[in-house]
């Protein structure tokens, strides 16, 4: 094989054809800066129209950004997030929740294949007193689709917020690969919203080139998240740009189709990968099994991949994009399938 393969990461992916001409529709056209141009206008009913709840949406430009900020209206600096111990937030995002919060503290449980039950958040929290000594529980946060690849039904989701809202936590959303889990779920992604006071709506992996959308539904924060993102530098002066981005990718549904196709390639290598597969392949990441030396050979073939797990265990993540050319994926469930 003489092409390289990238199964790395999904925010490899290029930005799709939608999204550049939306930019380009925006450059020459004059208009208000910081949030009160006609594209920054339109997000908070097109987000409500799609997510079935009133809302406001102001985009950032990283994931990172969006959870963080969403944390810091949700949260109290001496309060906690409950969150699974493989959270992006935990594991990947230098500490930028508890930077953003002024110092809430991430309490972490377990869950099998990346997912939280309302079991285990109890396992998870059983030692956790909650007294004047200790950190204040204030919120739980999921991310769908999970780290593992997996997916969250409504009836997961709704379980999950009304434990949380039985014991007055705010629950946050971390939406990276949101589309992934609607496109695989075939459901209308308002049946995945009950009791979410923040969503943070993933595009930067779909096909968008540098905006997240942040979505916040308990309205009564809503000028505090204003004030957070600005103090943070995370609103542009020209945001119809990252406004644009965001419109192109939802009202035509250009996220679902692109989800779809990354979802369908990753059903390709999880067919091919059969008993090796550690998690289920529900969403666009597929993990599995390798055999000793066989990492060495596929990428010596041309395929990038991370390898997950501990050292030397030879477990591997594979992503598959909206874009990742059919022919690659062909080719890595051929090599997976012949080893």
């Amino acid at each position: 094989m003489s092409f390289a393969a990238n199964f790395l990461s999904d925010n490899a992916a290029a930005p799709c054809p939608e999204v550049l001409v939306a930019l380009s529709a925006a450059a020459p056209a004059q208009n208000a800066g910081y949030d009160a141009d006609s594209w920054s206008r339109r997000l908070d009913a097109l987000f409500t129209g799609l997510l079935g709840r009133e809302c406001m949406v102001l985009p950032v430009s990283t994931g990172t950004a969006a959870n963080a900020l969403a944390l810091a209206c949700l949260v109290p600096p001496w309060g906690a997030v409950a969150c699974h111990d493989e959270a992006h937030i935990h594991v990947d995002e230098c500490g930028a929740p508890e930077f953003y919060t002024g110092g809430a503290k991430l309490l972490l449980c377990p869950g099998d294949h990346g997912k939280l039950t309302p079991a285990s958040l109890d396992a998870g929290l059983a030692s956790h007193r909650g007294d004047v000594h200790q950190v204040q529980l204030s919120a739980l946060s999921i991310t769908q689709a999970t780290e593992c690849g997996t997916v969250y039904t409504p009836a997961e989701i709704a379980a999950l917020t009304a434990h949380a809202a039985a014991r007055g936590w705010r629950v946050h959303m971390d939406g990276a690969r949101f589309a992934n889990a609607v496109a695989a779920l075939n459901c209308d992604p308002s049946a995945l919203m009950p009791g979410v006071d923040a969503l943070s709506f993933g595009c930067i992996k779909n096909g968008g080139l540098s905006a997240e959308a942040l979505v916040l539904f308990d309205l009564a924060l809503a000028d505090q998240l204003r004030w957070r993102r600005k103090r943070a530098g995370q609103m542009p002066s020209k945001g119809r740009f990252n406004a644009a981005q965001i419109i192109a990718m939802v009202e035509d549904g250009v996220w679902l189709r692109n989800a779809r196709a990354a979802n369908a390639g990753a059903q390709a290598l999880a067919a091919a990968a059969k008993d090796r597969l550690l998690h289920p392949v529900e969403a666009n990441e597929v993990f599995v099994q390798l055999a000793p030396g066989e990492p060495e050979r596929l990428r010596s073939a041309g395929f990038h991949f991370y390898d997950w797990g501990a050292a030397g265990s030879n477990e591997a993540r594979l992503v598959v994009s909206w874009d990742t050319p059919p022919a690659h994926v062909e080719a890595l469930a051929r090599a997976l399938a012949a080893a």
